[in-house]
């Protein structure tokens, strides 16, 4: 009982269980040579079952428990991360082609028709679109005033 505890205490868990063969190797060696002198040879050293108190298996799975959840935010922050320099990308994209978000306008309008025929969309419209409409649509006192309403539905479309 001595040599199992001097063995295994000085091991971890995952050692004890990885390495079993290793472990009853060493024990029978030891075993042998303190029994060596009382004409006594052991002839076979096997660990067979490692069995774990309650309240360490509860250790053990709150450790995994923890190390799983942050397995988890590290695996989230890097969606997170990927979709931005995916957004970055198609910023940039448009940002060179301005016809580009104008087509990317259309496409949703016509996704979102596809789906739902009566649903009301609000259409972004481009503030300088709407400044040169203000500078051609001035009145008397200088101010300008613009209502554009522009309501889409699914059955316009």
């Amino acid at each position: 009982m001595t040599t199992l505890r001097n063995t295994l205490g000085v091991k971890t868990l995952a050692e004890i269980l990885e390495g079993r063969e290793g472990i009853s190797a060493h024990m029978q060696t030891a075993l042998d040579e303190a029994s060596e002198a009382w004409g006594i040879r052991v002839e076979r050293v096997e660990i067979k079952d490692v069995s774990l108190p309650r309240q360490m298996q509860r250790s053990m799975a709150a450790i995994a428990e923890a190390q799983r959840e942050a397995q988890a935010k590290i695996v989230a922050a890097r969606g997170e991360q990927e979709a931005s320099n995916a957004l970055r990308e198609a910023a940039l994209t448009m940002a060179d082609t301005p016809a580009a978000l104008q087509l990317r306008y259309l496409q949703t309008l016509t996704s979102i028709s596809a789906e739902r025929n009566t649903t009301t969309v609000v259409f972004p419209f481009p503030i300088d679109l709407m400044n040169t409409f203000a500078n051609g649509f001035g009145n008397s006192d200088g101010a300008h005033k613009i209502a554009l309403p522009l309501k889409i539905t699914g059955e316009h479309l």
